[in-house]
């Protein structure tokens, strides 16, 4: 069949591949210890915003959402909209464990409720170097990738970007087409 799907244009779209998120628990140790890039305590989960019908519904679900994950893992999640219209859910937790497992769990249950199409990346947020640093986890592709911005106007240290790639690729899943390293500016983090 699914050369049919070719023909005549349809094509199902894959879902969000959310076990690897976990792999970054596990690179903390050297996130830490080699590179020195300590856990901000701030994640975010960012979605495509919906249409006006999917809203309404969503709006209570995903409200409902936030308040399972607050009590799930004590976390705090509140939800933002960048200038873009995206949707973000922001997660703080000094834990990093607890906050890796919240961003599985935020991204888990927007997919349980029929969201998964509309998922787009989680964002770490990560100090200890000149420049805050973050890695993003591309849902789609099950990868993540090194972003650097230089607080320039929509610039990124692509220099370090790379060294990151090379240093992280025995720790992480890192997406290897570079050209798929989309950056989040101006992510509403605050």
């Amino acid at each position: 069949m699914p050369i049919f799907d070719v023909l005549f244009g349809r094509k199902k779209l894959t879902g969000p591949r959310l076990e690897k998120l976990f792999a970054l628990s596990t690179a903390q140790v050297t996130l830490q210890a080699e590179l020195g890039l300590r856990p901000a305590g701030v994640a975010a989960v960012v979605f495509k915003p919906l249409s006006a019908g999917e809203f309404a519904r969503a709006e209570n679900e995903i409200d409902e959402l936030l308040g399972v994950a607050a009590e799930t893992s004590g976390s705090q999640v509140r939800r933002r909209q960048d200038s873009f219209g995206y949707q973000w859910l922001v997660i703080r937790d000094n834990d990093f464990e607890d906050l890796v497992t919240s961003v599985h769990l935020v991204s888990s249950e927007l997919q349980a409720r029929g969201f998964g199409g509309q998922l787009l990346a989680a964002l770490f947020t990560f100090e200890g170097r000149e420049r805050t640093t973050y890695l993003i986890y591309g849902y789609k592709r099950g990868a993540f990738w090194p972003f650097v911005p230089t607080g320039q106007d929509q610039e990124r240290d692509n220099a370090e970007e790379l060294r990151l790639k090379n240093e992280l690729e025995g720790e992480l899943p890192i997406e290897p087409d570079l050209r798929r390293w989309l950056g989040l500016f101006d992510a509403p983090l605050e």
